[in-house]
């Protein structure tokens, strides 16, 4: 997609940093958030055992649930362990033909997870093995390593804490 330049991208700059300086409050003089974190992220999946083999077998994410959705006959409801008592559903619909991912609005444009630089250098090595095209660590972002589930859902596997952002603590 085409990136904004000049008189464009100096306004949806000055833009950002106005809402920054309205929104964004001193991590001292933030209240609490409302809930006491993520249950669990649904997404949708095209073939349970693809996506089991991929999230379990080959990333080594534990499937901990596999029952029937209850709101569609023959559909499964699944869930992995991302840890720090985090949990990535799927659902999967039989019969109904979904599109290829799309980067548009409303679509996960991907999930970031926190690893520790051992595991991060681990699961390079697991994808350079597999011949798994991934992006990173590049772009001036050495931290970071991008890939695609079977299902077309962006992963990052992120080399740092859980609650901070390039260093910076964003949450207690």
């Amino acid at each position: 997609m085409p990136q904004p330049e000049g008189e464009a991208l100096a306004a949806i700059r000055a833009k950002r940093d106005e809402l920054r300086e309205r929104y964004v409050k001193p991590l001292a003089e933030r209240g609490g958030s409302p809930t006491s974190g993520v249950h669990h992220i649904a997404l949708i999946c095209k073939d349970v055992e693809e996506t089991i083999e991929f999230y379990q077998e080959f990333l080594g994410f534990p499937l901990v649930e596999l029952v029937e959705n209850r709101d569609y006959n023959g559909s499964s409801h699944f869930f992995f362990d991302l840890g720090a008592k985090n949990l990535l559903g799927f659902f999967d619909f039989p019969g109904h033909d979904h599109p290829a991912f799309s980067e548009t609005i409303g679509a996960v444009q991907h999930l970031a997870l926190s690893t520790t630089p051992e595991r991060f250098d681990e699961i390079k090595s697991k994808l350079d093995e597999a011949g798994i095209e991934y992006l990173g660590p590049d772009r001036g972002v050495e931290d970071s390593l991008y890939i695609r589930d079977p299902n077309g859902v962006g992963i990052e596997f992120y080399r740092e804490v859980l609650g901070e952002f390039e260093g910076t603590k964003l949450i207690n």
